[in-house]
């Protein structure tokens, strides 16, 4: 059968939630190809705790790889043991989360096996019975379908795009726990630092993102402020030109060349709205975007559009904010 494993993502012992998007989308070309959608997940001792509710997300099979060597991320170990696992499991083929970790990892697999590897996925269909790729090309312009004689077929899915299941829409998974050979490495884990603050924006609920038009980064204490009035669950993002100009940490990017978001919530404030940067946030639930522009093309993706000085209405939109119940 012409089963998929999803290669899984963790982070100081826990799953990270792009693990399940991966996971849906094994599950989708799965079921199109005919096989299973089993899942891999490398990490310290106690892992195979955390990857019981897989099931529910399409995971016919999840396979646990637990050794004290896999407990952080370093290459020169997780790629040999994700390399022997897919080898060892004949897979038709492997989907990794397009992600800073994943883009690091797959193409390390992929050299091992010798294939090619498709990035950046935002679709997947079967034609002839083979695994065929939709990536975005010309700053997402167009779209691009990819095949490959190879095998197995390996992918880097963007995030955010394949959506899980709802919960218990399938029995859970069968879980096996094992050792992986993990070889004497070169390199050593020493610290995590993560830019831009604690919330990776790429996972966050709500997003406000500043562009050009705060001027300076002295101005970032407005939407500092409007992220502390809403609350939890909420990052600050930026545009490409905002990164270069050096004013944000290239970890807050949102767009074609920094982190697709897709938030229940995203606030545009002082952004134009290039292509670039629609590519990374355009499948958000609700946009609202706040320009003195009204011909600017952030409005033409938003949901609300704003037209005014920023400095006045970032301010008193985090009073009015500030002014809710809360409960």
């Amino acid at each position: 059968m012409a089963h998929v494993l999803a290669v899984l993502e963790q982070k100081e012992g826990a799953l990270r939630g792009v693990s399940r998007e991966v996971v849906a989308a094994a599950a989708e070309l799965a079921a199109a190809l005919g096989g299973e959608a089993h899942a891999l997940a490398l990490g310290g001792p106690g892992l195979a705790g955390q990857v019981g509710g897989l099931g529910a997300v399409g995971a016919a099979r999840v396979r646990v790889g637990e050794h004290d060597a896999l407990a952080r991320y370093v290459p020169e170990s997780h790629a040999p043991a994700v390399a022997a696992a897919v080898r060892e499991g004949g897979y038709a083929a492997v989907l990794f989360a397009a992600t800073a970790q994943g883009k690091d990892l797959a193409p390390r697999v992929a050299a091992l096996l010798d294939v090619p590897l498709v990035t950046d996925v935002t679709g997947l269909e079967v034609e002839g019975g083979r695994p065929v790729a939709i990536r975005p090309v010309y700053a997402g312009k167009a779209f691009a379908r990819v095949r490959s004689s190879a095998a197995p077929f390996l992918a880097s899915i963007r995030p955010t795009v394949f959506t899980s299941k709802d919960p218990g829409a399938q029995a859970a998974g069968a879980v096996e726990t094992f050792t992986p050979a993990v070889g004497e490495a070169r390199t050593r884990f020493r610290e995590f630092k993560a830019a831009g603050g604690s919330m990776d924006v790429g996972e966050a609920t709500i997003v406000v993102s500043g562009g050009r038009g705060m001027r300076d980064p002295a101005q970032w204490s407005l939407l500092e402020d409007l992220r502390d009035a809403i609350g939890t669950d909420c990052a600050l993002g930026a545009s490409r030109a905002v990164v270069d100009a050096g004013w944000r940490p290239h970890g807050e990017q949102v767009g074609q060349t920094g982190k697709t978001v897709a938030p229940k919530l995203y606030f545009a404030i002082g952004i134009s709205g290039a292509i670039q940067h629609l590519a990374g946030m355009r499948t958000a639930g609700t946009i609202v975007a706040v320009n003195k522009d009204p011909d600017a093309p952030i409005f033409k993706v938003a949901d609300y559009g704003i037209v005014g000085d920023l400095f006045e209405v970032v301010p008193r939109l985090a009073k009015e904010l500030r002014a809710l119940p809360r409960g």
